[in-house]
């Protein structure tokens, strides 16, 4: 069963009891989920999770390379990337935040909105704010690694000092 309390919106969750809002927040676009599609080399990823999850099997299974492309939603890309962990690269641990600062770079430069949000941001922390994740983001207890974070700060400081 799922805990819906961690997914409300903290504000809306002290004003409205039977309240469920699904209206997106600010910075969404930062996130990999996000319709903020790139093209690597002629091919186009509807999201940057659809080319990351990809990217686990493009030398080991490209036939579920293909079909995360080709997946209807990020959710439904990260679904199937799971469901064949055991076809993925062997190395992926080793070269996961490579991959994901290039994916994150290209989205910058193709997608001018993204870049314009991320500036918008100045200098503050920014946190993947998963109630799940603690290695891209901060997890249930906030006490996550927060790389993905991490990469977009890093990013943001880079095009500061251009």
């Amino acid at each position: 069963m799922i805990d819906i309390e961690q997914y409300r919106d903290p504000w809306l969750a002290e004003k409205v009891n039977d309240f469920i809002g699904f209206y997106t927040r600010e910075f969404f676009c930062l996130d990999n989920f996000s319709s903020f599609g790139i093209k690597i080399n002629g091919v186009f990823y509807p999201t940057i999770e659809h080319a990351y999850q990809s990217m686990k099997f493009s030398k080991t299974a490209p036939n579920i390379e293909q079909q995360i492309i080709e997946s209807y939603s990020a959710y439904d890309a990260q679904r199937i990337a799971r469901q064949n962990k055991d076809k993925q690269v062997s190395n992926w641990d080793n070269v996961k935040l490579e991959i994901m600062e290039k994916l994150l770079r290209t989205k910058l430069e193709q997608n001018p909105f993204v870049k314009k949000k991320l500036l918008q941001t100045k200098d503050y922390l920014i946190c993947e704010d998963s109630p799940q994740d603690t290695f891209w983001g901060i997890g249930p207890k906030r006490d996550g690694r927060n790389e993905l974070g991490k990469l977009w700060m890093k990013l943001r400081s880079e095009l500061k000092n251009l």
